[in-house]
C-alpha cells in the first residue's frame, strides 16, 4: 500500500511537472527525443519531463536596431547609416529548426544588405527619397528571410551621418537656390506691376475723365492722413472747359469788333477784358 501511494506521489508529481503555459503572443516548438513534435500553444499542455523540450517562440514584432554603418554612396560621399529593422516570426518551428538564432541572422542581414543598397544610391536620392530606398531594403530582407518563418513588416533609415565638410557644402548650396529663387520672386512680382501699370495707363489713356477721378481720389487719401498743407501741382485738365470757353469768348468778340489781335482773358476773372478799342480810318 505505500508502495502504490509512494508510485502515485510519483505519478501525479511527474505530471505537474510536465505541464507547460504558454501566453496568447508565444508559441512552443516541441521535440520528443530529439525530434520535432509540433508547436505548442497557447495556454495549457502536457510536454513529458525529461524526453520532451520546448522552445519558447515570441510572436510579437519586434523592433531590431541596425547599427550605423559605414557607407561610401556611389558618387563617392562617405557617410554613416542606422536603421531599425521591425519584424515578428511567421513560422515558429522553421525559426527554430532552420536557423540558429534568428535574431541574430536576421541583424546581420540587415547590416550588409542596408551597405549593398546605399552603396548603389547618389546622397541626393538618400536624402530625398527615403521611402523609396526603405522599401527596396524591406523586400530584399524579407525575401532573404522567408525562409527562415521569419516576416519584416518594415526598414526605416533613421540618422544620416554626413562629414562636417559635406555639411557646409549643402549648407552654401541651400543659402544660394534660397537667394535664386528670392531673386526670381522679386523679378516676377516687378513683371506683374509692370504689366498692370501698363494696363491701367493704356485704360486712363483712353478715358480722360479717369485721370482726373484718379488725381481728386490721391487728393482726398492725402488729405485725410495729415493735417499739414500739402502742395501739389493742379492737372491742366481741370481748367481745360474754362479756357476754352474763354476761347470761344475771346472769338466772338474779335467777330463782333472786327479787331486784329485782343488781349488773352483774365482766368481768374472768367471773363475776357479788353484794354484799348478798335481804330477807325478818317477820311
Amino acid at each position: 500500500m505505500p508502495v502504490m501511494l509512494m508510485a502515485l506521489a510519483i505519478v501525479v508529481a511527474y505530471s505537474f511537472a510536465s505541464l507547460r503555459v504558454l501566453k496568447q503572443y508565444e508559441r512552443g516548438v516541441a521535440f520528443f527525443l530529439g525530434k520535432y513534435w509540433g508547436t505548442k500553444g497557447p495556454g495549457l499542455f502536457f510536454l513529458p519531463a525529461g524526453f520532451a523540450q520546448v522552445k519558447r517562440v515570441s510572436l510579437r514584432i519586434m523592433a531590431l536596431d541596425i547599427p550605423p554603418q559605414d557607407v561610401i554612396t556611389r558618387d563617392n560621399v562617405s557617410l554613416k547609416v542606422n536603421a531599425v529593422l521591425y519584424m515578428k516570426v511567421a513560422d515558429p518551428s522553421r525559426a527554430v529548426i532552420e536557423i540558429e538564432d534568428y535574431l541574430y541572422a536576421t541583424s546581420q542581414l540587415a547590416q550588409t544588405t542596408l551597405r549593398a543598397v546605399l552603396g548603389e544610391v547618389e546622397l541626393d536620392e538618400l536624402l530625398s527619397d527615403r521611402e523609396k530606398i526603405n522599401a527596396v531594403l524591406k523586400r530584399i530582407i524579407d525575401e532573404r528571410t522567408d525562409a527562415w518563418g521569419i516576416h519584416v513588416s518594415a526598414v526605416e533609415v533613421k540618422d544620416v551621418d554626413l562629414p562636417e565638410q559635406m555639411k557646409r557644402a549643402m549648407s552654401r548650396q541651400a543659402e544660394a537656390e534660397r537667394e535664386r529663387r528670392a531673386k526670381v520672386i522679386a523679378a516676377q512680382g516687378e513683371l506683374q506691376a509692370s504689366e498692370t501699370l501698363a494696363q491701367a495707363a493704356r485704360t486712363l489713356s483712353t478715358e480722360p475723365s479717369a485721370i482726373q477721378l484718379r488725381y481728386l481720389q490721391t487728393v482726398t487719401e492725402i488729405a485725410a492722413e495729415n493735417n499739414s498743407t500739402t502742395i501739389f501741382p493742379l492737372p491742366i485738365d481741370l481748367i481745360r472747359p474754362f479756357m476754352e470757353m474763354a476761347d470761344l469768348k475771346v472769338a466772338s468778340l474779335k467777330a463782333a469788333a472786327g479787331a486784329t489781335a485782343l488781349p488773352a482773358p483774365d482766368l481768374l476773372a472768367g471773363l475776357p477784358r479788353i484794354e484799348s478799342g478798335a481804330k477807325k480810318e478818317t477820311t
